[in-house]
């Protein structure tokens, strides 16, 4: 199987928060997708992981993704080992993305930026003949998106037509970013999705436009437009 891209995340809900827009975009191109969240967020303070899992589903078909995949990965277990590696190892060479995305590193959520060096790891070691099992894979390149926070990133993509798309995947996460009878006070339900839909505004302004998303490269971008657009 050869998809065009495969976004990484440590819960389900990190993908559509840092990039939602995107990812509509790029399904409504006609564009092969699969998300692959590492664990089943078990140790959120609302919801179950059975919630959780429908409404990723759900999330995932509003976005217009191909498949969505789970590693049940132990939530907060998230450390750099070997097994973790090759599971994320399989994953790449089994849908043989062209690009794969992952969550930036800089972020308040320690599992966020253990899940960036998982998946940097991987994507490495996945395009290693000797490495492990499988045939080799090496995508063209590795991205990361942001989270929590606001950083200068090293490129946008416009998602001006998308940021509705975006809210309403984020949305299907009641259980997340609802504030209902019993639930527990979080960051999450307390205006996150507000400050998700301002901080990708603010980014758009950066680069003249309505809405934008942010990502980020440990390696140099090739432009292959010409500078003067024409």
């Amino acid at each position: 199987m050869e998809i065009d891209i495969l976004a990484f995340g440590a819960h389900s809900d990190d993908v559509e928060i840092g990039m939602g827009g995107t990812l509509a975009k790029y399904a409504a191109a006609g564009k092969t997708i699969v998300i692959c969240d590492l664990t089943r967020a078990e140790l959120s303070s609302n919801g179950t992981p059975e919630t959780r899992e429908k409404e990723a589903e759900d999330a995932a078909s509003i976005i217009g993704v191909s498949e969505r995949v789970n590693l049940g990965l132990p939530d907060r277990g998230l450390y750099i080992q070997k097994d973790y590696i090759d599971q994320i190892v399989h994953v790449i060479r089994q849908y043989r993305p062209r690009i794969v995305f992952a969550p930036y590193e800089a972020d308040r959520h320690p599992d966020h930026g253990n899940a960036s060096s998982l998946v940097k790891e991987a994507f490495f070691s996945a395009g290693i003949k000797m490495y492990g099992e499988g045939e080799p894979h090496k995508p063209i390149a590795l991205y990361f998106y942001m989270i929590n926070g606001f950083h200068k990133p090293d490129f946008v993509i416009d998602i001006d037509q998308y940021i509705e798309t975006k809210i309403k995947s984020l949305e299907a996460y009641q259980s997340q970013f609802i504030s209902r009878e019993g639930s527990i006070s979080t960051p999450l339900t307390e205006g996150y999705l507000e400050s998700v839909e301002a901080r990708e505004r603010m980014m758009g302004k950066t680069a003249g436009l309505s809405f934008a998303e942010g990502f980020f490269s440990h390696t140099a971008l090739i432009v292959d437009k010409d500078l003067l657009g024409e």
